[in-house]
């Protein structure tokens, strides 16, 4: 068909606007499979005093493995995005739980020290890292031009509602008829959304046959065709598809060697490290310390492990609903003001929590389960969105490396604060040295320029010149 003979195609989506769009199936998938995957995040600190009880192992070698498995968690996230461009989303998502069911099931077997450091560590560190946030990120700008903010808000809150689910019934397990059984709860959550992710995770809208969602049909100014489509066919709108979604998707060569080359790129930028260490300071808040430690913290003041556990599954229900409105709030805000609000609002909670603790709770602790849940993950889609909006079609790869200092920031925290309570017998020191390192992620976020997104122009031309 000639330049001449072809007219102007409208919208792809003309005439199937009542449809739901696949890229909502995808995500409402990401979803599930990220609920799956979250199960292991709630489970240190509930497993953590039965496992001492039963094998005599100290806060520390326990502390030990959790930050092994962090560290694995964060370093495996900027990989994984450069996998899940040039293998697939589905595929590197389907051998992630598989990975996290197996180091889970496997947990059971546990008897020497050095295992739980395998099992926890290693495989779950594997797993978790190639479902890590990056994984959100990398749905919304592959499947979405629109409303991405929004959409990362709530896959992120898919990790909270993976500990909503998980974590009460861990804890009830991990007491009767134990901790074994709790495991294996873990591992069923994860391996049951695995026939999901093979059966409704496509990896672009280029194999559904549609424009990622928000996105229209550009248009040719002299011949009136839509580049890249023949008219009205399927094909042509998959080539359109894959117009739009250049140069982000399936580039060629090494994975790891790409994200390398991002992170080569990436660190000549003032904002990456800006990110770096606000977002290392937000694992350290989150994972690190009250993921890990808030539970046994609570056992030393006499409330029932259950109860704390009860706690934190508050915070999730309530790190649900904050991380979505965070994500509102970055489609419509400038996302640096909201990441300095985010982190010093976190730190007046953590400099306020060693006198909220006690045997029995207080109206005061709700207070802070519900304002430190809200703050929760709420970082997450400004952080992902400044990567965007500065680094471009790198954008899912840089949040990955962000993500790992989030990660190494978590891992130094549980590490450390394990050590302090064994070196002092309690954990106020840890909440103290927390809420300061927030205050110093809330002037770090408020420096980053104004203009970063201005930058962008030139590092995808640096991008694609690399490549």
């Amino acid at each position: 068909m000639s330049a001449s003979e072809t007219t102007l195609l409208p919208s792809p989506q003309k005439g199937r606007r009542r449809q739901l769009h696949p890229a909502w199936i995808v995500a409402a998938v990401a979803f599930l499979a990220l609920v799956g995957a979250a199960g292991f995040r709630a489970a240190p600190g509930v497993l953590m005093v039965p496992l001492q009880d039963e094998f005599g192992w100290s806060t520390t070698v326990l502390s030990g493995a959790v930050s092994i498995n962090l560290v694995l968690f964060g370093l495996t996230a900027p990989f994984a995005a450069a996998l899940m461009d040039r293998f697939g989303i589905r595929a590197v998502t389907s051998v992630a739980l598989v990975l996290i069911g197996a180091g889970s099931a496997l947990t059971v077997l546990v008897n020497q020290s050095w295992q739980i450091l395998l099992t926890w560590g290693l495989l779950i560190g594997l797993g978790t890292g190639s479902m890590a946030l990056v994984f959100a990120a990398t749905i919304a700008n592959t499947w979405f031009t629109k409303s991405r903010g929004l959409v990362i808000g709530i896959l992120t809150a898919g990790s909270a509602a993976g500990q909503l689910v998980f974590l009460p019934f861990i804890a009830m397990l991990a007491q009767d008829p134990g901790w074994r059984q709790a495991s294996l709860l873990i591992a069923a959550g994860a391996l049951a959304v695995v026939p999901l992710v093979l059966k409704f995770l496509k990896n672009s809208p280029a194999d559904a046959g549609v424009l990622p969602y928000g996105a229209e049909a550009v248009a040719s100014a002299d011949t009136g065709t839509v580049a890249g489509a023949d008219t009205g066919t399927a094909s042509g709108i998959a080539s359109a598809a894959a117009a739009e979604q250049a140069p982000s998707t399936a580039p060629s060569g090494n994975a790891a060697v790409r994200a390398l080359q991002v992170l080569k790129r990436a660190s000549k930028v003032r904002t990456f490290w800006a990110l770096v260490a606000g977002f290392a300071i937000c694992g350290a808040t989150t994972n690190g310390l009250i993921g890990t430690h808030f539970i046994p913290s609570a056992h030393d003041h006499g409330m029932a492990e259950t109860t704390a556990a009860g706690l934190l599954a508050v915070v999730g229900i309530f790190d649900i609903v904050g991380t979505i409105a965070s994500g509102w709030l970055t489609d419509r805000f400038n996302p640096r003001i909201l990441l300095a609000v985010y982190y010093q609002f976190r730190g007046i909670g953590l400099l306020v929590l060693p006198l909220l603790l006690s045997a029995t709770v207080q109206p005061s602790m709700i207070v802070f389960v519900v304002i430190y849940g809200l703050d929760w993950v709420a970082t997450v889609p400004p952080t992902a969105a400044i990567c965007r909006q500065v680094f471009g079609a790198d954008g899912s790869v840089v949040f990955g490396w962000v993500f790992a200092a989030h990660q190494l920031g978590a891992a130094a925290a549980a590490l450390g604060a394990g050590a302090i309570r064994d070196a002092t017998g309690q954990y106020t020191y840890a909440w103290f040295g927390a809420a300061a390192m927030c205050t110093i992620a809330a002037v770090i976020s408020a420096t980053i320029r104004k203009d970063a997104g201005a930058r962008e122009p030139v590092l995808v031309a640096a991008s694609r010149a690399d490549r």
